[in-house]
């Protein structure tokens, strides 16, 4: 019978937590991978702007986008542009259940107004109001029932400029020009599906009328927004710029001209992301949590359990101090006295010659010896006989009885005084006898 290894079970128990380890990284790994598919796919869609960078980088602009996870230098960002596919800030969207409530979202991902109002506050930054549903870019088809509602925007304009006089403008046709000057003085136009243009009184038209704007400076106008008094450009109509829109008419050369004009050489950063990385160097990096913040776990009732620990630690190092280095030897004093004893008639035996008398005891203390491995300290001074033991040896191993009691009853014959040669083959033979039989082999 083979009896169960403890090494074994470690074994398993180490297998079974490498595999758990190995499942739980490949199933993050695809959240992770699963969840910037869906950022690129937005990004490369036709509301995205994927076309923007490339369209400026080949041009000499430097471009970037930007989704988050490292902090940025606000003095190297010329232009900050922030779409926004969030027509409702600060409330969670509802995920769509049907596919039909799936084309007609009109929310892709939530953002928070206090973010977008800071990195207005930090950098130059270009708004984009976002224009078109998810089915847009679903079904690729730019279609008037796919628009977003003109209230939900408008909502949006309001809170992001502050400017409750704010009001979105649509056209009743379908395609719509605008005029723009360059700054050499060229003549550019503008061309929009279903343009969405919006008023204000407190907004400088760049593209656009004072009556319909498109592209227009602003400014912050909310009294408690921590951006008041700051200037910042919208875009009503996100198909100037975006993968959809860009190829019409001259919107790329002059959404290249104005970028060069209003950058100062420096980089456009098209940001995707829903957090604060911007920072000053000047003020440094401004973390969430302080010293402070640690110092609290000190305080009561923390103190308390910090002593204790710290007490315990002490007596455990000073006990193991005392307690360091090898286990010392023990001598021969140190043993008990039945010990003692047979050490004494051993060498006594040995030094009147009783080498026969001495294998004798030898082969007794032997079989008390392979009896307690095999049945126990219960059992072993009833199979130490000799009787019992051979009758237990030719019951399970028959083949070597025979042997094990020729070589007991030669040992029991031998006369007191034998030869050193003479005891050794004896304890040889009974020593490889009682191993077979003690590992069965």
């Amino acid at each position: 019978m083979r009896f169960f290894e403890p090494g074994t079970h470690q074994n398993k128990l180490r297998s079974e937590t490498l595999a758990i380890v190995v499942f739980g990284a490949l199933l993050l790994f695809v959240v992770f991978y699963a969840l910037s598919l869906r950022q690129q796919a937005l990004r490369a869609s036709p509301s995205g702007f994927d076309g923007l960078q490339a369209w400026l980088t080949s041009e000499g602009v430097s471009t970037q986008s930007f989704l988050g996870g490292w902090q940025v230098d606000q003095n190297s960002v010329g232009l900050l542009v922030m779409p926004l596919y969030d027509t409702v800030l600060d409330n969670d969207r509802s995920h769509p259940r049907t596919k039909a409530e799936l084309l007609f979202q009109q929310d892709e991902y939530d953002l928070n107004l206090a973010v977008v109002q800071e990195k207005i506050l930090r950098v130059p930054t270009l708004v984009i109001l976002p224009k078109w549903r998810s089915g847009m870019r679903l079904a690729r088809v730019a279609h008037p029932v796919l628009l977003n509602e003109r209230s939900a925007v408008e909502e949006l304009l309001r809170n992001v400029t502050g400017q409750s006089a704010a009001k979105i403008v649509a056209t009743g046709a379908a395609f719509s020009e605008f005029s723009y000057t360059a700054g050499n003085g060229q003549g550019l136009s503008a061309q929009l599906y279903a343009a969405q243009m919006f008023t204000s009184p407190d907004c400088s038209p760049i593209i656009g009328s004072s009556e319909a704007m498109v592209l227009a400076d602003c400014s912050v106008s909310r009294g408690k927004s921590k951006a008041k008094g700051k200037r910042l450009l919208v875009l009503s109509d996100p198909d100037l710029l975006n993968n959809h829109g860009l190829r019409m008419a001259d919107n790329s050369v002059i959404i290249r001209n104005f970028l060069r004009e209003h950058t100062r050489e420096r980089n456009v950063m098209i940001d995707y992301s829903r957090d604060m990385w911007l920072t000053d160097p000047k003020r440094g990096i401004h973390r969430e949590r302080s010293w402070a913040d640690l110092k609290r776990f000190f305080d009561p009732p923390f103190l308390t359990l910090w002593l204790g620990g710290f007490l315990t630690l002490i007596l455990f190092v000073w006990r193991s101090w005392l307690r360091y280095g090898p286990v010392h030897d023990v001598s021969v004093t140190g043993t008990n006295g039945k010990a003692l004893a047979l050490q004494a008639r051993a060498r006594l035996m040995r030094l009147c010659d009783q080498d026969g008398a001495l294998i004798g005891d030898y082969a007794h203390a032997r079989l008390v010896a392979t009896a307690a491995a095999l049945f126990g300290p219960a059992f072993s001074r009833h199979y130490a006989e000799p009787t019992a033991f051979l009758g237990y040896v030719a019951r399970r191993h028959p083949e070597r009885a025979a042997a094990l009691e020729s070589v007991l009853t030669a040992i029991q014959s031998l006369p007191p005084r034998i030869s050193p040669a003479e005891a050794i083959c004896h304890v040889d033979k009974l020593e490889a006898l009682l191993e077979q039989i003690i590992h069965d082999t």
